[in-house]
């Protein structure tokens, strides 16, 4: 019995450890995307081998170790207490540990195809429902693991992040029911694997196939960005705001000079109070209307009793154009009043958006964009350092979505310019100098796109899956192993 518990734990720790190590450097903040194709696939093995209490422990320490790497993020830089950490990863543990045993029983019932679609169902289902409860939106999704892979990243133009989730570990269901059918139904084996196979081929080579297409006419953009102290604070009212002001505004001209049409600086530079906005307002139209940039620049903008993190907009010799944040980010913005109207800037033949750092985590309102007609944002933002890609690249996976690129300029992360398909046509860190510039030329064509018109979709699919899932588990069960046939009984002679 001992000797039987020992080899249980052996098998248990053989699949935990190599499930943590890969969602560790699979996900997170830099993730390695190859890794997350086979991040669970130890997990999903043992479950089909052991009983379901064990699938679930293994399943729900695999996430909780793996989400470690968030750790420092979340706790140490970002000040969250513990328990916000695990109260995130372990509504992910449970849900990955039920998602796991759904798919043992569904398979030992014999209900092979639908275990292999019920895991990544599951999983989808809840990303989503996530996506919709937090103040998070879709950050976190294993989606965002794979913005390197672009030919994988197209598939987010029809179905969001919620179907590049499901593809991903629905391949990862599929062979461990090979793996695990191989020794007594090699056919059955065969069929399941290439499904999911099959499925990711078909995926890629879509993605292939739409990276080859033009992008159409290019706009010349230019980004600015300072760590340096005291650009990198919230400068307070007064003569500061000016000197700011001035001091990004000389870096404008310079850009401009160099064929700039559009100049972005990055969210809440300086605060603003109402109703005299001017000086920091005359020192920014003066550059807008002087060199014939259209400049953007964040502000906290405080109009009391409100406060308003917003971009304002300096479009030469017209009136001023804002937006207002609409997703803040708890409990650092947690005050300031959301914003509920998009700022459209039709400028010859193209259609340019304006949004601020967190809306890029939401399908909204990204999408609205899209459905608009943009064909290029403009995106103000203030990262963490650490994050600067995680989160940085976020907005990336929306232009993909919703057919537009992406000039987003970040105090204390990334100044970056990507295209409808996500490729990062250029980027610098903020860090690079005392005033770190971008100059890039990017693509102005609006791409419609499925997601764009259809939104969420696949995430209801995916929910739908889910509950025929559980509906199957109702079913009656048929042999998962093809019976060996008995060897016929050897003729006897009758007796003479």
């Amino acid at each position: 019995m001992a000797s039987a518990n020992k080899s249980r734990w052996i098998y248990a720790a053989a699949a935990v450890t190599p499930a943590a190590v890969l969602n560790w450097f699979g996900n997170g903040l830099n993730p390695l995307w190859p890794l997350m194709w086979i991040a669970m696939l130890p997990v999903l093995w043992f479950a089909l081998e052991s009983s379901p209490a064990a699938a679930g422990i293994v399943a729900a320490a695999s996430i909780l170790l793996g989400a470690l790497n968030m750790w420092q993020y979340l706790h140490v830089v970002l000040g969250a207490p513990a328990s916000v950490w695990f109260s995130v990863y372990a509504v992910a543990a449970i849900a990955g540990a039920a998602a796991v045993v759904l798919f043992r029983a569904l398979a030992l019932k014999g209900h092979t195809w639908l275990a292999a679609l019920s895991y990544p169902a599951a999983w989808t289902a809840c990303e989503y429902l996530r996506n919709l409860v937090t103040p998070h939106g879709s950050a976190g999704s294993l989606a965002y693991s794979q913005l390197s892979f672009l030919p994988f990243l197209q598939l987010a133009s029809i179905t969001g992040p919620w179907g590049m989730t499901f593809v991903m570990l629905f391949f990862q269901s599929t062979l461990a029911i090979a793996i695990y059918l191989w020794r007594t139904n090699r056919k059955q084996a065969l069929r399941i694997a290439s499904g999911g196979v099959g499925l990711t081929a078909t995926v890629i080579a879509f993605g292939a196939l739409r990276l080859t297409q033009p992008q159409g006419a290019a706009l010349r953009v230019g980004l600015i960005s300072s760590d340096q102290r005291p650009y990198a604070t919230v400068t307070d009212p007064g003569p500061s705001t000016e000197q700011l002001f001035s001091a990004y505004a000389a870096q404008a001209e310079n850009l401009a000079a160099q064929g700039a049409q559009a100049i972005v600086m990055p969210e809440k530079l300086a605060a603003i109070v109402e109703p005299d906005t001017s000086p920091m307002d005359n020192i920014l139209q003066s550059t807008a209307d002087k060199t014939g940039a259209t400049v953007v620049a964040g502000v906290v903008r405080i109009s009391k009793p409100l406060l308003y993190n917003e971009a304002r907009i300096y479009v030469p010799h017209a009136p001023i154009a804002s937006y207002d944040k609409q997703h803040m980010l708890p409990p650092y913005e947690s005050k300031l009043e959301p914003g509920k109207s998009l700022t459209l800037l039709p400028q010859a033949h193209k259609t340019i958006g304006v949004a601020i750092c967190k809306d890029m985590d939401f399908s909204r309102p990204a999408r609205s964009y899209g459905q608009a007609g943009t064909g290029v944002m403009l995106v103000p933002a203030w990262d963490f350092v650490v994050d600067d890609a995680w989160h940085g690249h976020i907005a990336i996976m929306r232009g993909v979505e919703d057919g537009f690129s992406i000039v987003r300029s970040a105090k204390a992360g990334f100044l970056t310019v990507s295209d409808s398909r996500g490729r990062i046509l250029s980027e610098t860190r903020s860090s690079s100098a005392p005033f770190a510039t971008l100059l890039a030329n990017v693509p102005t064509e609006h791409h419609a796109t499925l997601y764009q018109d259809f939104g969420d979709w696949f995430a209801w699919l995916a929910l739908a899956t889910l509950v025929v899932a559980l509906v199957g588990l109702l079913r009656t069960p048929k042999p998962l192993l093809k019976s060996r046939e008995a060897p016929a009984p050897a003729t006897q002679r009758a007796p003479q």
